[in-house]
């Protein structure tokens, strides 16, 4: 490619100076190379194939870069996205952790009750029941604690029809000191159950969070590179004028350097 098609497909110029180059073309064509003015149908295409195939490259070039902008700005948002998503696990996580810990202390509190129970019951009760009145009381005694330890929380619901029944170890024959051991006992079981799957739902959002953080941390990074990769291959919007006056000066130096050959 000769001087002149060199300087024509470099940075763009305002319209005028295009003007004034286009009206130059012989002079230039003579100074940059003097075997295009023998040669001047070849010369002439070869700088309009050169422009073309130059503004081919830009417009590639300005795609590339839409292309990448538009990545950088999906991967920019879905790491937004992501980043909330990894915040809500958080919350879940932090909720499964307090309930960890009030569980353990229920269960911490109802094996408190059942060594105080075992220690009453320690000292001996009559089993037999003289009266149905003495009978009557005992039941209703077994069916009012129980109610109680299910709308605290520290028995499930199915424990009072279970004792209204009779099943399941609930007896209202024993002692009120007796019922309270069983009372204690089936708590305390019941708790730990409600602490062990605590553990479980803990351990299970622990999980979840940490792969929604490693997820966002990615996303985060990926966003991160797309934006550089975005800037790299953004077009530098300068000033046309700037840009012209310097191709002059370009081609200036150009023509100096071929002079004094």
């Amino acid at each position: 490619m000769n001087v002149v098609a060199e300087m024509l497909v470099s940075s763009p110029a305002p319209a005028i100076w295009a003007t004034l180059m286009l009206l130059t073309l012989p002079a230039l064509l003579l100074l940059g190379s003097p075997q295009a003015m023998r040669h001047p149908r070849k010369a002439a295409l070869e700088t309009v194939a050169a422009l073309r195939e130059r503004g081919l490259q830009r417009r590639r070039r300005q795609e590339e870069a839409a292309r990448a902008a538009q990545f950088a700005s999906e991967v920019q948002v879905a790491a937004e996205r992501a980043a909330a998503s990894a915040g809500r696990w958080q919350e879940v996580w932090e909720q499964a952790s307090a309930a960890l810990t009030t569980a353990y202390g229920a269960w911490l509190e109802a094996d408190a009750r059942v060594r105080t129970a075992a220690s009453a019951a320690a000292w001996g009760t009559p089993w037999s029941v003289r009266t149905c009145e003495e009978y009557a009381a005992r039941e209703r005694y077994l069916h009012r604690n129980v109610a109680a330890a299910v709308s605290r929380g520290e028995l499930p619901a199915s424990a009072m029809a279970d004792a209204v029944a009779g099943r399941n170890g609930w007896d209202a024959r024993l002692h009120q000191v007796e019922q309270e051991l069983v009372i204690a006992r089936a708590s305390a079981a019941w708790l730990r159950q409600r602490y062990e799957a605590a553990v479980a739902a803990e351990a299970a959002a622990w999980h979840d969070t940490s792969l929604a953080r490693r997820a966002a941390g990615s996303l985060r990074d990926e966003a991160q590179a797309a934006a550089v990769r975005a800037a790299a291959m953004a077009p530098v919007r300068g000033d046309t004028e700037v840009r012209a006056r310097r191709q002059v000066v370009l081609f200036a130096g150009n023509f100096v350097q071929s002079a004094l050959r």
